[in-house]
């Protein structure tokens, strides 16, 4: 149960069930989105540890978190700003990521950024949509690579990259295919009432502004 199809129906239906037990025994997971493969784990400081030690990262450097949508986000104490609440209902689910405040208490402080907020996304891949509903709880992401390298496109990267964990059980892949060239997910802070772009990737600011207007940063 090392790698996992996941690119059907019926391949994702089968491999939910099994990534949400990995996942709430502190098993790390290895997963495709709508840009590009991402490293997770559940949203538990220890998890996060692990998922740091895996990556090679610093551990005050926070990983982004995904949701099923606003209510799970609101449910974690996190404030949508009015300018956070329309970008997310014109582009969720999908390659928007928004650095929102709040969550003391409920969330790990190591998910939390300079600014003091942490970042989330609904993400536009449907599979991963599912696995987050089912798990009942949010799941953390960053991009699965080694620092400074590219992003692994598939899941046999993935296996090289980390043969040890995947062999030993403690990182699960999910097999989406090999991805195409996508841009990361457009990043905004909401932190404060005038939203900040901090980086324009897979939706442009244009498109941002067309459809949140005096809203969008």
């Amino acid at each position: 149960m090392t790698v996992l199809p996941f690119r059907t129906e019926s391949e994702i239906t089968a491999a939910i069930p099994l990534a949400c037990e990995h996942l709430h025994r502190g098993g790390l997971l290895a997963y495709p989105t709508e840009t590009v493969y991402g490293l997770g784990s559940a949203p538990r400081a220890e998890d996060l540890a692990r998922l740091a030690r895996l990556k090679g990262r610093p551990a005050r450097k926070p990983f982004l978190l995904l949701v099923s949508g606003q209510r799970m986000a609101e449910d974690y104490g996190l404030v949508f700003t009015p300018s956070a609440a329309v970008l997310a209902q014109a582009f969720w689910p999908g390659p928007l990521t928004l650095v929102l405040r709040g969550g003391e208490g409920r969330l790990p402080d190591e998910l939390r950024g300079p600014e003091g907020g942490i970042a989330v996304r609904h993400t536009g891949h449907a599979g991963i949509r599912r696995l987050v509903g089912a798990l009942g709880m949010a799941l953390t992401s960053t991009s699965a690579n080694r620092p400074g390298g590219p992003p692994a496109p598939g899941p046999d990267r993935l296996v090289e990259l980390w043969r040890e964990d995947v062999d030993a059980g403690t990182l699960l892949v999910l097999d989406g295919g090999v991805l195409g060239n996508v841009p990361p997910s457009t990043l905004v802070d909401c932190t404060t009432a005038v939203p900040l772009m901090v980086r324009e990737g897979a939706i442009p600011r244009p498109e941002l502004r067309r459809a949140a207007g005096r809203l969008a940063p």
